[in-house]
């Protein structure tokens, strides 16, 4: 029965039926950079037309939203391997987040503190699965740019390293976040993880990170750059840039 809840589960994300916290009130956007109504806009300076009071106002409903429902499912037996990927998606959020915050500090282009704010929600959503499982969280009193995992660690010195050479090094930088974000969650989805409502927080930070690598390499073409995916594969990577901001109706599902 467990299984077959989690490939009913598995299909209702993957066809985008699933709530995201990305579009938790109406049609607005906070795992991205614009709320739809100026998608066309954004043009090759990161700039838009969102307001960001109304951002933030969204952005704590939509986090509110996404605790209850993570609440709602029901608690079922955790394995090694689930515990292990929720502790690395805590800190590989907070490190998206972390880059994205010092990049913005450079070149003040609004898709990087946009992006931020939504990396702060999915690493509380992350946070939140620990808080349900009573597992220790390695981002406790968490300074920025600062891991307790060496990989991570290594990993956010070397692309801040990159991102500060050039605007477009900045973006790049950004597409190889989301790029490593979406090869490690459809991992954990595949391999790692059976509990339900692990799927769900899961599949939606997969949605949101797809949303975030079709922004950067938007913005990153428009001015003249490139991008090739270093973790998932080319075919999907291309399913992901051809295809059209993700969206879906609020609510729980299960």
């Amino acid at each position: 029965m467990k299984t077959l809840k989690r490939n009913l589960l598995l299909a209702i994300l993957l066809t985008g039926g699933v709530f995201a916290f990305s579009e938790c009130t109406k049609e607005t956007e906070i795992d991205g950079v614009q709320t739809q109504s100026d998608t066309k806009s954004l043009n090759a300076n990161g700039q838009t037309g969102s307001n960001s009071t109304d951002a933030t106002t969204t952005q704590s409903t939509a986090a509110g939203y996404l605790s209850d429902c993570i609440a709602s499912f029901v608690i079922e037996p955790l394995s090694v391997t689930e515990t292990e990927a929720l502790v690395t998606m805590r800190e590989e959020e907070l490190l998206a987040h972390d880059v994205y915050v010092q990049l913005y500090s450079l070149n003040k282009m609004p898709i990087f503190d946009n992006i931020s704010k939504s990396e702060t929600q999915h690493s509380e959503a992350v946070k939140n699965l620990l808080i349900k499982y009573n597992i220790a969280d390695p981002a406790d009193n968490h300074i920025a740019g600062t891991f307790v995992n060496a990989n991570l660690q290594a990993l956010y010195t070397s692309l801040v390293a990159q991102g500060i050479t050039s605007l477009n090094s900045a973006l790049s930088v950004g597409a190889t976040i989301e790029d490593l974000d979406i090869n490690d969650l459809r991992n954990h989805i595949d391999r790692d993880v059976d509990n339900e409502d692990i799927l769900f927080v899961f599949g939606n930070l997969e949605k949101g990170s797809r949303n975030h690598l079709r922004s950067f390499y938007k913005l990153l073409t428009a001015r003249g750059g490139t991008y090739n995916p270093q973790f998932i594969s080319v075919e999907y990577f291309n399913q992901i840039i051809s295809s059209p901001h993700e969206t879906g109706p609020a609510g729980c599902s299960k």
